[in-house]
């Protein structure tokens, strides 16, 4: 590792003395006075003990404060220090850093990145009465189906990270949740505050897509009944945000014994290259995948990076394995929406993981409006955990996140641009997925594929989704294909191609 030390150090050894950040690691922890018990909120280890994980565990006792305090006397500032990686984020120029290397507690050190982050949001739309996203962006997951089983989150801890939350601790669309105490702690990491009712209203919008209800009793989304941590992790408008805000909540969030994470954040382009997002190269999907092995499932937007060019790849930390990722869809056709980022991830892995509606109908500021992201589909599908969760008590957290993908309206079916589908209520409510039927066949006509609907779309129009793979087993391409006849031509295929294909709630593969 001290040469590790040292390559780090000699390729900053042309930046001057220029103050720059890093994550330095430390050999060991001091465990005296460490009791789980007393550090752990009762729902942290009711979490640990219902996925087996060992209530005490070395990665939960907090960094040596000798070490942090040594660290602190001879950087130029300490941002952070996680007892998961057991390192210190700090500042420091190469002077500093140098001394820093050769301390006998320090076992690596790494640069820290820096860059843009994005939030999942695009613009909100022009001025209109779109009020029908509000029973539709729930009725594409059913879930009045939890409504009518009297599944409302109750009882299951959500954590959301986000810009602020102006006027949660006053909109009517929280007063539920106020009048029951259900917001059990709130943090603000960008200034070390508990006041987090402020800043960007991104947040807010978030909180209400996941358990809001209106003046009339009409939520906006699923998990009403749910409690909350809320955390500020990002400043508006900063231009390098920092990553260790995001592994510090989600600490903090799993001390304080939350069963599931929302956060609409993303790392692209302005920080990292495509190959990186492989869910082991930026430190928040390291620490998603970590927050995951503590029984955490965490639930992030896949991005709007759709309609980028140079860059088709799920962002992070949706690229983080072990969490659930989520794309949007077009409410009016229940189909990939423009701006949702496409998978995989750099190293193949299946992304994003499902989908929900890219476009809602939710408080900002002050009044319910019209935004669309996957910032919003995604604590949609996190107020559905919630719900699932509830109805499925004792499962573990890796076990609920397949779970949820099998309730996806195209599983077995996926693709990159919708994952499994639309989760589906009726798989928690009724045990069962919905049932399969004869809805279209197969034929082949020379190398031409043709599927012959037998049962076709009684009003308006419905989707058939194609994907092409090679014999060595990678995906080579998928469309999503209007049904407006009885025969629909699928293309011409090679020896060794095989494609599959979904139609409602058939999926049918062929191998040429």
């Amino acid at each position: 590792m001290r040469f590790l030390i040292i390559i780090v150090l000699l390729s900053l050894s042309f930046c001057g003395v220029a103050q720059n950040k890093y994550w330095v690691y430390l050999t060991d922890k001091d465990t005296v006075g460490y009791n789980p018990y007393s550090f752990l909120d009762q729902k942290a280890i009711d979490r640990r003990i219902q996925n087996d994980i060992p209530v005490f565990d070395i990665s939960d006792v907090p960094v040596n404060q000798i070490y942090v305090n040594t660290l602190s006397e001879m950087s130029d500032s300490i941002a952070f220090a996680s007892r998961w990686f057991n390192a210190v984020c700090l500042y420091a120029d190469n002077q500093q850093i140098n001394k820093i290397s050769v301390l006998p507690f320090v076992r690596e050190i790494e640069q820290a990145a820096s860059g843009f982050f994005t939030v999942a949001e695009t613009d909100t739309l022009p001025l209109s009465d779109d009020s029908w996203l509000q029973e539709k962006q729930l009725s594409l997951m059913q879930g009045e189906l939890f409504h009518q089983a009297g599944i409302t989150g109750k009882g299951i801890r959500v954590a959301i990270f986000d810009g602020g939350f102006p006027n949660v601790d006053v909109l009517p669309c929280f007063k539920h949740i106020r009048d029951n105490n259900r917001i059990i702690k709130t943090w603000d990491f960008t200034r070390n505050k508990e006041n987090v009712y402020g800043f960007s209203s991104h947040g807010t919008t978030v909180m209400c897509c996941i358990a809001g209800i209106d003046t009339t009793g009409r939520p906006f989304g699923l998990a009403t009944d749910a409690e909350f941590l809320l955390a500020r992790t990002e400043v508006n408008a900063e231009p390098f945000s920092e990553e260790e805000n995001w592994i510090a909540a989600l600490e903090w969030a799993d001390q304080n014994g939350a069963d599931v994470v929302n956060s609409s954040l993303g790392y692209t382009f302005n920080r990292y290259f495509p190959y990186q997002m492989d869910g082991k190269t930026s430190f928040v999907s390291r620490g998603a995948a970590k927050a995951a092995s503590k029984g955490i499932l965490v639930v992030n937007a896949a991005g709007n990076e759709g309609e980028k060019e140079n860059w088709k790849i799920i962002g992070a930390p949706a690229d983080a394995d072990s969490i659930l990722s989520v794309g949007g869809v077009d409410p009016e056709n229940g189909i990939h929406i423009s701006f949702s980022s496409y998978g995989p991830t750099a190293d193949g892995r299946l992304n994003p993981n499902v989908c929900a509606s890219g476009k809602v109908w939710a408080y900002g500021k002050k009044t319910p409006g019209a935004k669309y992201g996957t910032s919003f589909a995604s604590p949609l599908t996190a107020g559905f955990v919630a719900c699932a969760m509830q109805a499925k008590p004792g499962v573990k957290a890796m076990d609920m996140l397949f779970e949820i993908q099998k309730s996806g309206h195209l599983y077995p079916y996926f693709d990159y641009a919708h994952g499994y589908g639309v989760p589906q209520a009726s798989y928690f409510t009724s045990g069962l997925s919905t049932a399969i039927s004869a809805d279209f066949k197969l034929q082949v006509d020379g190398k031409t594929a043709i599927a012959i609907i037998t049962q076709k779309p009684t009003s308006g129009l419905d989707y058939l989704y194609l994907q092409c793979w090679n014999e060595s087993g990678k995906m080579e391409w998928y469309k999503v294909l209007s049904v407006n006849e009885e025969k629909i031509d699928l293309g011409v295929f090679t020896a060794g191609q095989i494609i599959k294909v979904h139609y409602r709630n058939q999926t049918e593969s062929m191998t040429f």
